[in-house]
């Protein structure tokens, strides 16, 4: 039962070991998405564990109208911004601002990964999550807009705003040499 369909059939039937296999095969993915979101380990395993569990609880509701990764990204980025609502303080909320200044290795791949990632951190959420799912998960402008519940046209907009604003922080010149990578 690898099959991601077959296993949700199986969770839609109270089989706890197909929820098992789902969680171990989806839980990395999901972890690299959620900490564009937070930065702290218990709360991205809590996000997780809270997207499982709507996984468990909804199984039977899945449609097929998408792909169930798309589905569970979906569950994974409403929980994420749920949590955030529910945080008192959004000091886990990732900001270049408040972290000191570093230092940048001189070799150019990581020099240039780390002002990406400092630009990325200064991008409004939906914007930094929006390219996550883009080019680090490689999913449609179609999924994505599915798994934020957002029209097609706000996640291209929300992709245009991010390389508009990534330019102005960066400077051209970072973002071309990154695009021919």
């Amino acid at each position: 039962m690898d099959d991601d369909n077959c296993l949700l059939v199986a969770i839609a039937n109270s089989n706890s070991m197909a929820l098992e296999a789902l969680y171990l095969k989806y839980h990395s993915r999901l972890a690299r998405f959620v900490s564009r979101v937070t930065p702290r380990y218990e709360n991205i395993e809590e996000i997780i564990n809270d997207t499982f569990m709507t996984v468990w609880e909804r199984a039977m509701d899945f449609r097929k109208a998408s792909q169930v990764s798309t589905w569970i990204f979906g569950i994974a980025y409403r929980t994420a911004l749920k949590s955030l609502r529910r945080q008192k303080n959004h000091s886990d909320v990732r900001n270049l601002d408040d972290y000191p200044q570093q230092t940048v290795d001189p070799d150019l791949a990581t020099e240039v990964h780390d002002w990406l990632t400092h630009g990325l951190n200064r991008l409004p959420l939906e914007q930094r999550l929006t390219l996550e799912l883009t080019y680090r998960l490689g999913y449609s402008t179609e999924e994505i807009a599915a798994i934020t519940n957002s029209p097609i046209g706000t996640v291209k907009s929300r992709l245009r705003l991010a390389f508009a604003k990534l330019k102005l922080r960066l400077g051209p010149d970072e973002v071309a040499r990154d695009d021919r990578r």
